[in-house]
């Protein structure tokens, strides 16, 4: 069995997914499902040895694993799933508008990929590998914007599949990062207590995006001290408190633009920014495009879903 033997069909609604490429052992699906007047739902058949990634951007995904078993994946959550011993076989049933994005690839592409690093690929080592393995995780900001991109990107064809499959190696990457597993750069987030209150501070700076508190404040409401929170902060999300406040706006604001919906102001406004000229400046740093710019191009092409 290799990657191309991997079989999803839309089994019920309107097609709302789409298979970027398949190729050396690597292989992406991204969907969004915007039906609503029938239930969407996408027959999956994963041969063995395939190892399985699926991430739930916005809304539930649900796993029928047969008419005893289902399992919900909400929005910030990803399923790590690999099966030595047999065949896959489910429905996955979005909710409306539900971004999601499935990704797969071969035990042989991942040893080429970590030749050097084989020790992170700890369930594959040993009598693990052997083993099947079910994991629920939640993802970082980073892993949230590489497939995030994949959603907003304007590009042809041809680039597109190099784009995508450039998104899938660096979400692979992030995944199997050791630091993400064994925490030795910043040892007291070992302490499960202290990963709970960073993972507090990371929802109220989304909950108030728009007046975020400050390093001080915000280490006072959730009980840490400042150093531990700047500190397993950047270990655990891969930024500053600050950056992550201002990448989460940014994408944010994109995300409103792509939409189609609002105007650069009413973004602004949105986001908190008093003056939108303020906005401006820090999305064009961030994008090297105005957002006036960045939406008369949008208006230019057709939505992405009808392409």
């Amino acid at each position: 069995m290799t990657i191309n033997d991997i079989n999803l069909t839309q089994n019920t609604g309107k097609r709302s997914f789409v298979h970027e490429f398949a190729e050396n052992g690597l292989s992406l699906y991204t969907g969004y499902d915007q039906q609503s007047d029938e239930v969407s739902m996408v027959h999956s058949e994963v041969p063995s040895r395939i190892i399985q990634f699926y991430f739930c951007l916005d809304g539930q995904l649900e796993f029928n694993f047969g008419p005893h078993y289902q399992k919900q994946l909400q929005s910030g959550h990803y399923f790590f799933m690999y099966n030595p011993q047999k065949e896959l076989v489910f429905d996955l049933i979005p909710e409306v508008g539900t971004k999601w994005t499935a990704a797969y690839t071969t035990v042989e592409k991942l040893h080429s990929l970590f030749v050097n690093e084989a020790e992170v690929l700890t369930f594959l080592n040993g009598e693990n590998a052997a083993k099947p393995l079910y994991d629920e995780r939640e993802y970082s900001s980073t892993v949230k914007w590489a497939l995030e991109s994949l959603f907003t990107s304007e590009l042809s064809a041809a680039s597109r599949k190099i784009f995508a499959k450039g998104k899938l190696l660096e979400v692979l990457a992030l995944h199997f990062d050791r630091r993400s597993e064994d925490t030795e750069a910043c040892p007291f987030l070992r302490d499960e207590n202290t990963r709970t209150q960073i993972k507090l501070a990371k929802n109220v700076l989304i909950d108030r995006m728009t007046q975020p508190p400050n390093i001080s404040d915000l280490a006072r409401e959730i009980g840490i001290s400042e150093y531990k929170l700047k500190s397993g902060f950047k270990e655990m999300y891969g930024n500053t408190v600050g950056g992550f406040v201002l990448d989460y706006k940014m994408n944010y604001a994109k995300a409103m633009l792509d939409s189609r919906s609002y105007q650069v102001s009413e973004v602004a406004y949105a986001l908190g920014y008093g003056n939108p000229s303020h906005f401006i400046t820090a999305f064009k740093k961030k994008y090297q495009i105005t957002p006036k710019k960045y939406l008369q191009q949008l208006w230019k092409k057709p939505p992405y879903w009808l392409i």
